[in-house]
C-alpha cells in the first residue's frame, strides 16, 4: 500500500497556496502552523475516503463516487461543508462537459476540413482526367 506515512501527506506547495488564499494580505504563518495545517488536512482527506470507501462496500460498489463521499460528510457531521462542495462539484462537472463538447467541435470541423480537402482532391483528380 503506502511505504511510507509521509507519501500520504497533500503536497506543501498546494497547502501553501491554499493558506495564502485563505489568510489575509500580509497574514504570515509559521512553518510549524503550515505542517499542522498540512497534517490535518491529508489526515481529514484519509478519514473521508476510508469512511466513503466503508459505505461504498456496504451499498456493494467497488467505486467511491461523489455521492459517496457527500453522505458520508453528511453522516460524520461535516453537513455544513456539503452546500459548498454540491456547487463546486457542479461548477467542474459543466467544466468537464463544456471542454468535452469543444473538443466534439473541434474534431468534427477537423473532420470536416479533411473531408472537404479530400472531395476537392479527389474532384481535382477527376477533372485531369478527363
Amino acid at each position: 500500500m503506502v511505504e511510507r506515512i509521509e507519501d500520504l501527506n497533500l503536497p506543501n506547495a498546494v497547502i501553501a497556496r491554499l493558506i495564502k488564499e485563505a489568510l489575509p494580505e500580509g497574514s504570515n504563518v509559521s512553518k510549524e502552523a503550515r505542517a499542522a495545517i498540512a497534517k490535518a488536512a491529508s489526515v481529514f482527506a484519509i478519514f473521508i475516503t476510508s469512511s466513503s470507501t466503508a459505505l461504498a462496500h456496504k451499498q456493494n460498489h467497488r467505486t467511491i463516487t461523489a455521492k459517496d463521499i457527500l453522505q458520508t460528510l453528511n453522516e460524520l457531521d461535516f453537513e455544513s461543508f456539503v452546500p459548498s462542495l454540491t456547487q463546486d462539484l457542479e461548477v467542474y462537472r459543466k467544466m468537464v462537459r463544456d471542454k468535452k463538447e469543444s473538443k466534439a467541435k473541434k474534431d468534427s470541423m477537423a473532420a470536416d476540413a479533411t473531408a472537404s480537402s479530400s472531395a476537392a482532391a479527389a474532384s481535382a483528380g477527376n477533372e485531369d482526367a478527363n
